[in-house]
């Protein structure tokens, strides 16, 4: 039993070490360009399309719900990578990371992981789409595994709310971080792909679509997505505030106005409903403390961006993000 407690209290030191190793500056005196690189990085792509930002938060996102963030999701070396696995289908901004780490070791060899890249490009990307400015602790080092199997845990549209906060409290996150981080769709597009099933063969229904939609806005999204239509094609999350980082897409959820089959299962939920009550100033006791959305989703995003994260002598620093040393 002794044996048993020494390792589990071992495990439990391992965890808080690392954490405590990420630090805003971590470069500073090893590269201290790198986050002004990643941001000019960023930024190009931004105003050459700025659907990516949008790319870049779920890229992270992404990133840290398999096996943490630690650039995983990057790797395209290997059989059965990661990347390739059905949760990630329509995940992009790759692009985006392999440039900036080419600008990174022609100033910084094998200084700056990928798996920093990877958050700090998020941040910047929610900035330039009028999102909130908040400092990212670095020192995160990039893994060596990268299998499709292990992204079995991600969050996916069909989900029951139930099964979502689950999913979300594995990680280590609250039911108001799962509330902030949804709202991420303020920005973005989503695929037909994800749609069809909510539109048309609604489970349990069976041939119909998902009450939870608004009678007005149904008709709006079959046609955006008929029955046997192009699923690739595209349409905004967040009907009315698709470039904005707000809270427009609480109040589209609140109305029955939600995109995505799982933004709507926010409504289903006592506790999730009432956060973005509370975000909406639906509460008329004048005592409530209502929270600052974007103070919260800051957050939240530096909560979720401490996923599982290798630090120290752990994992390595890819030279180039799409493949191990």
């Amino acid at each position: 039993m002794s044996l048993i407690l020494g390792l589990f209290f071992s495990q439990i030191l391992l965890i808080t070490t690392s954490n405590a190793q990420l630090r805003v500056g971590f470069y500073g005196g090893s590269c201290p360009a790198a986050e002004a690189i990643v941001r000019t990085v960023v930024r190009n792509a931004v105003v050459a399309n700025p659907n990516t930002a949008a790319k870049l938060l779920r890229l992270h996102f992404h990133d840290c719900f398999v096996q943490g963030c630690d650039g995983s999701i990057l790797i395209e070396s290997v059989p059965n990578a990661e990347k390739d696995a059905f949760q990630h289908q329509g995940v992009g901004g790759f692009e985006v990371i392999d440039t900036a780490k080419r600008e990174l070791e022609v100033i910084c060899p094998g200084v700056v992981s990928c798996a920093d890249i990877v958050a700090l490009a998020a941040r910047d990307a929610i900035t330039l789409a009028r999102g909130p400015v908040y400092e990212v602790p670095t020192g995160r080092r990039d893994g060596r595994i990268s299998n499709l199997l292990l992204a079995s845990d991600m969050p996916e549209v069909s989900d029951s709310i139930q099964l979502i906060k689950a999913k979300f409290l594995r990680k280590g996150l609250t039911d108001r971080d799962l509330v902030v981080l949804t709202a991420a769709h303020t920005i973005g597009t989503t695929a037909c792909f994800f749609m069809t099933k909510r539109l048309y063969n609604f489970f349990p229904r069976g041939g119909g679509s998902d009450p939870a939609i608004n009678p007005s806005f149904l008709p709006v999204l079959r046609a955006r997505c008929p029955l046997n239509g192009d699923v690739n094609a595209r349409l905004p999350i967040d009907q009315g505030s698709e470039q904005t980082f707000d809270i427009h897409i609480m109040q589209n959820i609140m109305n029955g106005f939600a995109v995505l089959e799982s933004d709507a299962r926010l409504r289903d939920d006592v506790t999730t409903r009432t956060v973005m009550d509370s975000y909406l100033g639906l509460f008329n006791n004048p005592l409530f403390n209502r929270p600052f959305f974007q103070s919260d989703f800051a957050d939240s995003m530096v909560k979720m961006g401490q996923i599982g994260v290798k630090t120290g002598f752990q994992g390595e620093i890819r030279r180039t993000c799409s493949r191990f040393n």
